[in-house]
């Protein structure tokens, strides 16, 4: 595995624990979803106390996926090599 793409594995890896470790330091709702939320809650409505964390488990689980796929990957590959050397 070249230099670049153990750097661009960890830079991968690291960001994807941001969605993880801090999700409410990010923006994760649009203006209209913003908007829709804020009038819900002036009305009295609690659907949009959820809607910020909702959005955050949509954008992460993409990242998580595809970072444990890589990790297993890596790790196979890592066995096979030590296999044939």
């Amino acid at each position: 595995m070249s230099r670049f793409t153990k750097i661009f594995f960890i830079v991968f890896l690291l960001s994807s624990m941001l969605f993880i470790f801090f999700p409410e330091s990010l923006e994760a709702q649009c203006r209209m979803c913003a908007a829709g939320a804020e009038s819900n809650l002036k009305n009295g409505g609690t659907e949009g106390l959820g809607l910020n964390k909702g959005i955050l488990y949509l954008l992460a689980m993409p990242y998580l996926v595809g970072s444990t796929i890589g990790i297993l990957w890596w790790r196979n590959r890592k066995k096979q090599n030590l296999n044939t050397v």
